[in-house]
């Protein structure tokens, strides 16, 4: 059973690496700085990051011990997720860039205040 939700887990986090790669490929032609590196050719781990506009950044970084999205404004932490809510976080990014009748991507903040 182990062994086969280890499996599960890296087919998870290699879906989630493409993905991001995607993701950065369409931020970049809609005119936002983004970039998504990965460690070798396993498709185990990367780090993104979009710049947003107005010293406005996302990071997101997945990898075999775990998955993470931090949000920063001027160089401080507006909000950092795990797990989850870290996915979740860039679903509403990747749906700001699918349905471009939102509001610009720099004038919104994407996490959710508590």
């Amino acid at each position: 059973m182990f062994l086969r939700l280890a499996q599960q887990h890296r087919q998870f986090v290699q879906d989630l690496v493409m993905n991001l790669q995607a993701l950065a490929i369409v931020l970049e032609r809609r005119g936002y700085p983004a970039s998504c590196y990965t460690c070798g050719d396993q498709m185990n781990s990367a780090s993104f990051m979009v710049s947003l506009g107005e010293n406005h950044l996302i990071r997101f970084l997945v990898s075999d011990y775990g998955i993470t999205w931090t949000e920063m404004r001027d160089d401080r932490e507006l909000m950092k997720l795990e797990g989850a809510e870290a996915v979740n976080q860039l679903q509403e990014l990747a749906n700001i860039v699918k349905y471009p009748t939102q509001p610009q991507l720099g004038n919104k903040t994407l996490a959710k205040r508590c």
